[in-house]
């Protein structure tokens, strides 16, 4: 259970980053190229329709209009292209509609007669070839709604700031939980060492006590008026006690000076 939440927490992480990737690459992508007659991709340009003027056939208001750079003159009716309008309410914005004919102005220059397919009225004035900005080839629907949208402090807070965010705080939270487990470990190997220096101490005791009372025992023997032994063999037996008492003196030192360190490290540690 606790592994499969692992593999959910790290999925979920990295659709957050390449979702906040991918809309830094799609917000640099589309202000650069959107809607910009000097700007192509592979030859393609893309524009984001604002008006509903061809939804009764092709596209509607929101959606990003693919169109292809061609030739003017490969262009036919029924073509469907983009061009920079000369109309006086709409002069300079780039247009999407149908051809109905091809015609030519008063000084000869070729151009096409073109028209919205919701309204069927002709476009004001003859778009020439060099106002042609490609022919159209696909629209993704509600795309440019969506760029929009980004562009706004609102659609730039929910779609880029607000994933980096939770990334940020998600790895923040990691971080806690992760120095809080080693804090565990560390006190867990304190307290485990702690209690093997008490083990030992005890051990220790336990023999100093049996050393006493062995040298007592010996001592007593000796004030009974028992069969003396050799004092050679009595001070052999008499260092020998002593100096097991003495190292064990010494293992006490020991495991109290390793206490002490254990102590000082515990509060480093707290």
């Amino acid at each position: 259970m606790k592994k499969a939440r692992k593999i959910i927490s790290s999925v979920l992480v990295w659709l957050v980053v390449l979702f906040a990737v991918g809309m830094m690459i799609f917000t640099i992508i589309s202000v650069n190229t959107f809607g910009r007659n000097d700007r192509a991709v592979f030859g393609h340009k893309m524009y984001i329709v604002l008006s509903d003027s061809m939804s009764a056939t092709d596209f509607s208001a929101g959606d990003l209009a693919v169109v292809k750079e061609v030739d003017p003159t490969t262009l036919r009716e029924g073509d469907i292209i983009a061009f920079m309008s000369r109309a006086n309410d709409s002069y300079g914005q780039t247009m999407t509609h149908k051809i109905r004919s091809r015609t030519t102005t008063l000084n000869g220059e070729p151009g096409f007669i073109t028209y919205g397919t919701t309204t069927g009225i002709d476009d004001e004035g003859i778009v020439t070839y060099p106002y042609v900005q490609g022919k159209y080839v696909f629209a993704i629907p509600k795309l440019g709604s969506f760029f929009t949208f980004m562009k706004t402090p609102v659609g730039y807070l929910v779609c880029i700031l607000l994933p980096f965010m939770l990334l940020i705080l998600y790895q923040g939270v990691n971080c806690v939980r992760i120095f809080r487990q080693y804090k565990r470990e560390q006190m867990q190997e304190l307290q485990d060492e702690k209690d093997a220096i008490a083990a030992e101490r005890r051990q220790a005791e336990e023999m100093m006590a049996q050393m006493l009372r062995l040298k007592q025992e010996m001592e007593c023997m000796t004030s009974a008026g028992g069969e003396p032994k050799p004092e050679a063999e009595q001070a052999k037996e008499t260092v020998d006690v002593d100096a097991m008492l003495a190292e064990l003196a010494a293992l006490r030192a020991q495991v109290a000076k390793q206490e002490q360190v254990t102590v000082k490290s515990e509060e480093q540690t707290v």
